[in-house]
């Protein structure tokens, strides 16, 4: 068994357009859910009704603790052709972290080798510490290049709770990708983290069925972030 997993980095607020709590709606279900750390990562350009990126600007108003639970505010940056982000580098200073991810909404698939390296060429960015729900064959992935270049880079790739909640065929393939990347992590020494990509405060800190799924794989617990607060701040800080 896991020690408790205490931090969820991936969640939207209203901010986002399509999410449907506040920053202290989230935080206090954070706490009620035994959480000790709570990112807050609004949706960048890219997708319907999300921040203006001036929204980044004013971040530090916000309280570093809530409800007892510390906060930390980055970003999910939509990965764009060309390998290309969807946040200016003005706006990347001003966050705690950045998330980067494929949509849909302001992404073709290229196919397989070239998401790959759309997704590589993104996550070289310095401001950039994670991957976002890389399990979705609507936007294949070449898993073999990708972990490698995690490790090359600093970045830790995300097993996303919510894959394991939508409807089967939202994200197609996904456990099975899911064997397939968390192999290649644990061969090649790459970190995980688990996270909710919560849009509602019911979902904060709801990890279970990721966390089910890597003990089924017997994915050892030192290549995962949400066990240890002190060594995701040092990851984010150095990428290692």
């Amino acid at each position: 068994m896991y020690n408790k997993f205490i931090l969820d980095l991936h969640t939207h607020t209203l901010a986002s357009g399509h999410a449907y709590g506040t920053i202290r709606e989230m935080a206090q279900a954070a706490a009620e859910n035994g959480l000790k750390l709570l990112g807050i990562s609004e949706h960048a350009p890219g997708l319907p009704g999300t921040v203006d990126p001036f929204y980044y600007c004013n971040l530090p108003v916000i309280p570093r603790s809530l409800y007892g639970v510390e906060m930390m505010f980055g970003s999910e940056i939509n990965v764009l052709a060309g390998g290309k982000l969807s946040l200016e580098e003005e706006w990347l200073g001003k966050l705690d972290y950045g998330i980067v991810g494929i949509h849909n909404t302001c992404y073709e698939n290229a196919g397989r080798e070239k998401n790959t390296d759309n997704l590589i060429g993104c996550m070289r960015h310095p401001k950039i510490h994670f991957v976002s729900h890389p399990d979705d064959d609507h936007m294949p992935l070449n898993y073999e290049r990708l972990v490698p270049a995690a490790k090359e880079n600093g970045v830790a790739l995300e097993v996303n709770n919510s894959s394991f909640l939508k409807p089967e065929g939202f994200r197609l393939n996904y456990r099975e990708n899911y064997r397939t990347m968390l192999a290649l992590c644990r061969q090649y020494e790459v970190p995980v983290i688990v996270d909710s990509d919560a849009h509602d405060p019911s979902a904060v800190g709801i990890l279970d069925e990721a966390r089910q799924f890597l003990q089924g794989q017997d994915f050892p617990e030192k290549l995962i972030l949400n066990v240890d607060i002190d060594r995701v701040k040092q990851f984010i800080a150095k990428g290692v």
